[in-house]
């Protein structure tokens, strides 16, 4: 699919800004940002999920978790409460880099309104494009920090989280899971999870 000048600029600038990011993920012995290896999976999921994806959906896609290290988890209170206090101000956050970069780029200004309601979930779950970039973000969750919650959290939390993961998905992006690299423990744990979610 052929995309507008602005949409390659906008790309372009948005990995240039995760870039930036100081936490390195090692994949094949190359150290890579860990934000700009994040969007570009979530980006290649929602590729994978449909076809032809808008490009407000792609430009979300690269964009939702936009230099999310400047605002650490520990800036909020280590309780339920807290969590959704950082969740929120992460999203704003995100929409609000979003649109400075949209607009850097000369992208029309429908679009970048498209772009920050992907992005402050303002129309999921009733935009099946929605769904498609939580499916995309929840599959690259699974696959790429799976295994660092699960031995962090004790079972009963890690299952919790799982749980609220699926239901957040598609019956579609959940069948997808099976596509996965995973190991055996934690498809056994997606399993029960899937179970418990009556899923």
């Amino acid at each position: 699919m052929v995309y507008t000048q602005a949409f390659d600029q906008a790309i372009q600038l948005i990995d240039d800004a995760n870039a930036l990011d100081p936490r390195k993920e090692n994949v094949e012995g190359e150290d890579f940002p860990c934000e700009l290896l994040f969007s570009q999976r979530v980006y290649q999921w929602v590729e994978k999920l449909t076809d032809p994806p808008s490009e407000a959906l792609l430009l979300a896609a690269r964009s939702h978790t936009m230099c999310r290290w400047m605002i650490p988890r520990d800036t909020y209170p280590k309780t339920t409460p807290g969590y959704h206090e950082w969740r929120k101000a992460l999203a704003n956050y995100h929409a609000s880099e979003a649109e400075k970069t949209l607009q850097k780029a000369d992208y029309p200004a429908e679009g970048i309104e498209a772009v920050k309601a992907f992005i402050l979930r303002a129309n999921w779950p009733d935009d099946p494009e929605a769904c498609i970039l939580e499916d995309a973000d929840c599959l690259v969750f699974f696959e790429t920090k799976l295994h660092k919650y699960a031995n962090e959290w004790d079972s009963d939390k890690s299952l919790r989280v799982l749980m609220g993961t699926l239901r957040k998905m598609t019956e579609a992006g959940r069948d997808r899971i099976s596509e996965l690299s995973l190991s055996d423990a934690e498809k056994k744990m997606l399993a029960e999870a899937t179970q418990l979610a009556g899923l």
